[in-house]
């Protein structure tokens, strides 16, 4: 079976309790600083409501693509208090979604040939709605592995885990 030519961007965060917040990016949409500002606002309202015990104290996590590290960006995050854990550069295995949320996404959803956007949309929000709380606690663990790891390593890159 080939694969779906049928592709959507999807932006999510979760933490150790699990899924927080997603969206999927329009189609034909870049995603740039101003979007994921926006974004950003989206989440912080998201973390007040769902996570009432810790919406004054959260820290974000995300890799260092453009969109990230942009100044408006980081003025957005400094402006908005919202401290973040920095990602090592050129390390894709340290962050949780690489190794543990997109892997986890794809088992249910490969080999299947979807017609629509709104079908793997569909699709993707139910595997993520269906990952128990007990894997987010075992890939935040498996998280603090790798960073001791990284930093056993002085920083330097390495493959494995």
């Amino acid at each position: 079976m080939s694969k779906s030519k049928i592709k959507t961007m999807l932006i999510v965060f979760f933490d150790i309790r699990g899924l927080v917040h997603h969206e999927f990016v329009p189609r034909g949409t870049t995603v740039n600083a101003k979007l994921y500002v926006e974004v950003l606002k989206r989440l912080k309202r998201r973390v007040q409501r769902v996570r009432l015990d810790i919406a004054n104290d959260w820290k974000l996590h995300h890799d260092n693509a453009p969109a990230h590290s942009s100044f408006l960006f980081t003025n957005y995050l400094a402006k908005a208090g919202v401290p973040t854990i920095p990602q090592p550069p050129y390390s894709p295995n340290m962050a949780p979604p690489d190794f543990f949320l997109f892997p986890r996404l794809k088992t249910p959803m490969k080999g299947k040939h979807f017609e629509t956007i709104e079908g793997i949309q569909a699709a993707c929000t139910t595997a993520l709605k269906c990952i128990p709380e007990e894997d987010y606690r075992h890939a935040f663990d498996s998280w603090k592995i790798r960073w001791s790891q990284c930093i056993n390593a002085g920083g330097a890159y390495f493959e494995e885990f």
